[in-house]
């Protein structure tokens, strides 16, 4: 297997077309470093929830110029297949290390295989280029991002004509293209291709508020409200304070050593605003500034967090009063959320009338809900995704839903209240669905397919003293690699993330509200449920 292993390494640095990349790969031959080869060429990056993404490193089991240029080959090669040869596709990229460069690499090999290729001018978020792929007509776009992932990280999200990521068939048939890529030195290359302008941004921006409506907010109560902000070293930042000011907002208070892009995210352990300590910075700024609300965006801006109060809101929180708002406003259509999401958005939309979607996990998947006849207005996944302007970028979009939050805090601020106030209101109206996480991240994968299988082989038959049914849904359809525990008021699905080295237990636990007791009770009883349903989870995983 050694011999093997080196004939393979030695091919593929014969093949790597960039020298740095190449010469990786040859240090390590000739080291004869075996145990770090075998990560190397463990096995090409797959298509997961959102797309590629792997640690920056040479080899097939990395993000390079090499697995960059058979993933562009691949597209190339799917999209003429399919009929689409020969036409547009928009290219965007983050400020991560080597995005800029990834993202020439894929122009590069694109406009080789003959396709027109437009390349956004600068580091923008992720949700510009789901719009830009509709707005300019392409059949398709490629975001070069890592989003939240580590430094060490990044990334390749493809999208479709119709500006959402993949699904399934069309990623498997993009990676069996890929696989069919012999040689990477061997593919033409092309320099034909352009830089775009301002001018999707522009589009974009106007779209977003043009979607919102700020009017409907009276211009001084927005005016007056002071919002905190983090663009977490993210992209963010400049387009977020256009979209502000362009929908009558005085101008953000930003956290400045987290304002500009910078790739090593020296502020924080993770770029992800769900991980503990990430707010800290924009906490304490909000703070200092008395802001109404704050809030932050994932480095590719298209997740978003809010904290209000001092307190964090959790992603299920921010999705039931952004549902809430928009059907308050009469927005009709379908309204949708992932199955690992609360279960608050379906007591919501019962409540008016209108549908309601419960989708696999993953943002191409809620992005495709709803019919012609009630169209997606609106969908959520708890991991901090929103999609309040659908009909702008086909995908979760932190920058209209940090929009969307602003104008329903003004909103709430002309009578004296605020989000928390609503959140108390809707749990007292709907009674109070408390919403956690276990959450385990490993270092070997095995823990996780180990953790899986115990579990399908010995679920727990009763969570918090109420028996629960089990259901594999794997069985499903689309098949999801996930368990579901449900019984009456309590509900536990657990599955491995599609981003990152995690296995997650989403646990939820619905607590009626007393009257003599209030909001402030059922939330002590639904915190200690929630770490009663850890335990018991961890004992069932075996973790």
């Amino acid at each position: 297997m050694t011999a093997e292993l080196l004939v393979v390494a030695r091919d593929w640095a014969d093949d790597d077309p960039h020298d740095g990349d190449q010469a990786e790969i040859e240090a390590l031959i000739e080291a004869e470093n075996t145990e770090e080869l075998a990560r190397r060429f463990a096995g090409p990056l797959t298509f997961g929830t959102a797309g590629l993404r792997g640690p920056l490193r040479a080899g097939p089991a990395g993000m390079n110029a090499a697995v960059v240029s058979r993933a562009a080959a691949g597209l190339a090669r799917y999209l003429t297949d399919t009929g689409h040869g020969g036409r547009g596709v928009v290219v965007g990229f983050d400020a991560r290390r080597r995005s800029d460069e990834f993202a020439q690499v894929t122009a590069a090999v694109l406009s080789g295989a003959g396709f027109a290729v437009q390349v956004l001018p600068r580091p923008l978020p992720t949700p510009v280029l789901s719009f830009a792929v509709r707005h300019l007509g392409a059949v398709a776009g490629v975001m070069v991002t890592a989003s939240h992932n580590p430094p060490e990280d990044n990334g390749y999200k493809v999208y479709l004509g119709d500006g959402a990521q993949l699904v399934p068939p069309a990623d498997r048939e993009i990676e069996a293209a890929i696989a069919a890529v012999t040689s990477v030195r061997g593919l033409p290359r092309s320099d034909d291709w352009i830089t775009l302008g301002d001018d999707v941004e522009d589009d974009y921006v106007a779209a977003v508020v043009d979607a919102l409506e700020p009017g409907r907010v009276p211009l001084a109560a927005r005016q007056h409200l002071v919002v905190a902000y983090t663009a977490l070293h993210g992209v963010g930042s400049a387009t977020t304070r256009r979209v502000f000011e362009a929908a009558g907002f005085a101008p953000v208070h930003a956290v400045p050593e987290q304002d500009r892009p910078d790739p090593a995210f020296p502020t924080v352990a993770f770029p992800n605003p769900e991980e503990p300590g990430a707010v800290d910075l924009l906490t304490a700024l909000a703070d200092r500034v008395g802001a109404d609300v704050a809030i932050a965006e994932d480095p590719d801006a298209d997740r978003c967090s809010v904290v209000c109060g001092g307190r964090q809101l959790t992603g299920d929180e921010v999705g039931a009063l952004l549902a809430d708002w928009l059907l308050r406003r009469g927005v009709r259509g379908t309204y949708a959320c992932s199955l690992v999401s609360g279960s608050l958005l379906h007591q919501l939309t019962r409540a008016h009338g209108v549908p309601s979607e419960e989708t696999p996990t993953g943002f191409k998947w809620i992005i495709r809900a709803g019919s012609p006849e009630a169209p997606l207005v609106f969908g959520y996944e708890e991991a901090l995704g929103y999609a309040v302007t659908p009909t702008v970028a086909r995908d979760k979009d932190g920058i209209s839903a940090a929009l969307a939050v602003a104008l329903l805090a003004a909103e709430l601020a002309t009578e004296g209240r605020r989000l928390t106030d609503r959140l108390d209101e809707l749990a007292t109206e709907h009674g109070l669905f408390a919403t956690g996480q276990l959450s385990v991240r490993v270092a070997d994968l095995s823990l996780i397919s180990g953790a899986m299988a115990r579990l399908r082989a010995r679920p727990p038959a009763r969570l918090l003293g109420r028996d629960v049914e089990v259901t594999d849904l794997a069985e499903s359809e689309p098949p999801v690699d996930a368990v579901r525990l449900l019984g009456d008021g309590v509900r536990v699905i657990v599955r491995p993330s599609g981003t990152e080295p995690k296995l997650k237990a989403y646990l939820e636990t619905v607590v009626p509200v007393q009257d003599d007791a209030g909001v402030p009770a059922a939330r002590g009883r639904g915190a200690d449920e929630l770490a009663q349903l850890r335990a018991e989870m961890s004992v069932a995983l075996g973790l």
